[in-house]
C-alpha cells in the first residue's frame, strides 16, 4: 500500500514529560503521538520533530512529519488522534505534505516564548506555565543587553555543558521583550538553537534586568572574554516553542492561528 507523508501541529503541556524525543525509560511526547498513531493506522509510524524540547518544556505550534499509509482525511486523523492522546497533548493540524518534506531539516526559523510573572507572591494558577520574578525589572536594560544578542554569533557560551554539535554558530533573527500587564514576554527568534540556549539567554537577561549582572558583561559571556559566564538558566516551565517556519510551498496551507502567547 502507497504510503504519504504527514505533517502534524502540535501543541502540549511538557510538565509532565521528559521532552519531545522518546527515551527508552522515560514519558516524551513524541512517544505518546507515535503510540497514539499506531493504534489508529495499526502500523508503526515514527515520526521527526522540528524542536527536540527539554523536560518540562510546552509547545503552541511544534511540527512534526511521519509517514503512514493511512486512507483517513486529515481532519478525521487529527479528530481520531485527539480523542486518544492525554488531554495535555493535542494535534491542532494534520496536513498532507511533499514526499521530502523533513518536520527538522526544511525548518527555515523556530519561534521560542519565554513568559516571566513579575509580582511578589508567588503564582497558584500559573505555577506550571510562567518563572515568577518577585523583585523590580528593568526592562530598558535588559533591551539594551539583547540588542547585543541579535544577529549571527557563535552562542557556544549560552549552550549546555556536554551537548556535542557541528557548530555552536546560530543566527538569533529577533529578541524582543514585552511586557504584559504582570507577565513579561521574551520572543526569541532563530535559524537554529542549542541545547537550553533560550532559557540560558533569558536567564542571563534576567539577571542584567534584577541588577545582578551589568549589561556590558553580555558582550563579554558572548565573545569568550575573561571569565564571564551566562547566569543560570531559567526553568524549564516559561519555555514555549511557539512556532515553526518554512519555505513558501513547503506545507500546503497555513499552520493555523497564531499562538496564543
Amino acid at each position: 500500500m502507497t504510503t504519504r507523508r504527514l505533517a502534524f501541529v502540535i501543541e502540549y503541556d511538557g510538565t509532565a514529560y521528559a521532552g519531545w524525543q522518546r527515551q527508552p525509560h522515560a514519558p516524551t511526547v513524541q512517544a505518546v503521538l507515535e503510540e497514539s498513531l499506531a493504534r489508529i493506522t495499526q502500523a508503526p509510524c515514527p515520526i521527526v520533530g522540528a524542536g527536540r524540547t527539554d523536560a518540562g518544556v510546552h509547545a503552541l505550534g511544534q511540527v512534526a512529519h511521519g509517514d503512514s499509509a493511512t486512507g483517513l482525511p486529515p481532519e478525521r486523523l487529527r479528530q481520531a488522534l485527539n480523542a486518544l492522546l492525554p488531554g495535555d497533548v493535542a494535534v491542532r493540524r494534520v496536513l498532507d505534505a511533499p514526499p521530502d518534506f523533513h518536520a527538522r531539516r526544511d525548518a527555515r526559523l523556530r519561534i521560542y516564548r519565554y513568559v516571566v510573572l513579575s509580582r511578589p507572591e508567588p503564582p497558584a494558577l500559573l505555577r506550571r506555565y510562567v518563572h515568577q520574578v518577585p523583585g523590580p525589572i528593568d526592562l530598558a536594560a535588559m533591551r539594551d543587553a539583547a540588542a547585543l544578542l541579535r544577529g549571527r554569533h557563535d552562542f557556544g557560551a549560552f549552550r549546555a555543558a556536554g551537548t556535542p554539535t557541528a557548530t555552536t554558530v546560530c543566527d538569533v533573527r529577533a529578541l524582543a521583550i514585552d511586557p504584559r500587564g504582570r507577565l513579561v514576554v521574551f520572543t526569541v527568534a532563530a535559524d537554529r538553537f542549542l541545547r537550553q540556549m533560550v532559557r540560558r539567554l533569558v536567564g542571563t537577561l534576567l539577571a542584567v534586568g534584577t541588577g545582578s549582572l551589568p549589561r556590558e558583561a553580555v558582550a563579554d559571556i558572548l565573545d569568550g572574554r575573561g571569565d564571564a559566564r551566562t547566569a543560570p538558566p531559567a526553568p524549564a516551565c516559561g519555555l514555549y516553542l511557539a512556532r515553526v517556519r518554512y519555505a513558501p510551498g513547503r506545507l500546503p496551507e497555513p499552520q493555523g492561528p497564531g499562538p496564543v502567547l
